[in-house]
């Protein structure tokens, strides 16, 4: 049947995608990256892909270079000076985007086919607008801020990440705040799905002139955790001893290993053996590593010590759930048909025509940073 604009309204949902941009000082370049978090998936990292959008009037010969750097930082910037820097790089990779070098499509060796949001902000930003595509190594550290003392001032010491595009005739050149681009990214990983084996753990203590030992029995409810969640302990004593247990303590420890410097020692192997067990969740060879612990310690008084048991386990965010569409309405224009009984095929989307919202990327500020 026939049905006429005017009788009918018919909404349908249609997605928007928002993309996050900044431009430099002087508005000569422009990046536009689809998100701020990239996600460690164990067997592999989410690729950092957008586009530049240049001025080729500014540019002219000269050329566009994209920067992604990893760095430990641990002291104010505005102290390095006389050579002295506070700060460590764990990791840089380096990319020319414009003129473009045969690095997507074509077949060329290392190439990359376009993203989907690459292939949709070139054609809606026009021809001046070119990609890049950066994938961060299983090695790389994940973001981490070491929270201050009190007392402490400046930014937080921890494992930054940086994207940063600009304006140079080769990419060791020292780029200018007028035309360049740096936006603070994290590299992230969220807890997994799967629960693993409940921690427990026995310790017991011999006392001289006693008949038997003081046995403790120390297990945990799970070991996976998400932040703000209760975590229940279940401490089972059998003192068969003749010493009382004066007083139980129960804490949560924060572990963090610094894993950036190496002593100067000489090291010489004189036996080894080599073994294919891996944990895939402790790759990092640096950067810094965080670990939880309970600690249990039964204290006996100043001549008997003490007994004390550790369980080790994960504490981690949750993944979020996908965000709800940013949702259009649209209408059937006069010609279109209704069949009766056909809901499913209403109106035909154009999978080209999805929305894009732009949103000013230093609005955003990432936790624990200071400058985005």
């Amino acid at each position: 049947m026939e049905v006429n604009e005017d009788r009918v309204t018919v909404i349908a949902a249609r997605q928007a995608t928002r993309v996050f941009k900044k431009s430099s000082a002087n508005g000569k370049i422009t990046v536009y990256l689809g998100k701020r978090d990239f996600v460690d998936h164990i067997s592999h990292v989410d690729p950092i892909d957008g586009v530049v959008l240049i001025d080729p009037d500014y540019v002219k010969e000269r050329k566009v270079f994209g920067h992604v750097l990893a760095a430990f930082k641990y002291g104010r910037e505005d102290l390095d000076v006389l050579g002295l820097t506070f700060r460590k790089d764990l990791y840089l990779a380096a990319k020319q985007i414009y003129p473009v070098q045969q690095q997507y499509g074509g077949g060329a060796q290392g190439s990359h086919e376009l993203t989907r949001l690459q292939e949709r902000l070139i054609k809606k930003l026009g021809d001046n607008a070119y990609p890049f595509y950066f994938e961060l190594p299983p090695h790389c550290p994940a973001s981490v801020t070491l929270q201050p003392a009190p007392g402490d001032t400046g930014k937080p010491c921890g494992v930054d990440y940086e994207l940063k595009a600009f304006v140079g005739e080769n990419q060791d050149d020292k780029p200018h705040k007028r035309n360049s681009v740096r936006l603070a990214i994290r590299k992230i990983m969220y807890a997994p799905s799967k629960q693993g084996e409940q921690p427990s753990t026995e310790v017991s203590k011999d006392f001289m002139m006693s008949p038997s030992k003081l046995h403790l029995e120390a297990s945990l409810d799970k070991e996976l955790y998400h932040h703000g969640e209760n975590i229940a302990v279940n401490v089972h004593i059998a003192n068969n001893s003749n010493r009382s247990v004066k007083k139980i303590k129960v804490s949560v420890r924060q572990f963090a290993d610094i894993c950036l410097f190496s002593t100067a020692q000489y090291k010489c192997t004189v036996a080894e053996i080599e073994s294919d067990v891996a944990d895939p969740s402790q790759r990092e060879n640096l950067g810094i590593i965080v670990q939880y612990k309970v600690k249990v310690k039964l204290c006996l008084g100043a001549l008997a010590g003490e007994l004390v048991a550790e369980l080790p386990f994960i504490l981690m965010h949750p993944k979020p759930e996908e965000e709800e569409p940013i949702q259009t309405n649209c209408r059937p224009s006069p010609s279109q048909k209704i069949e009766d009984g056909d809901d499913a095929n209403l109106i035909q989307l154009d999978e080209e025509a999805d929305d894009i919202i732009f949103e000013d990327f230093a609005r955003l500020r990432l936790k624990g940073e200071t400058d985005a």
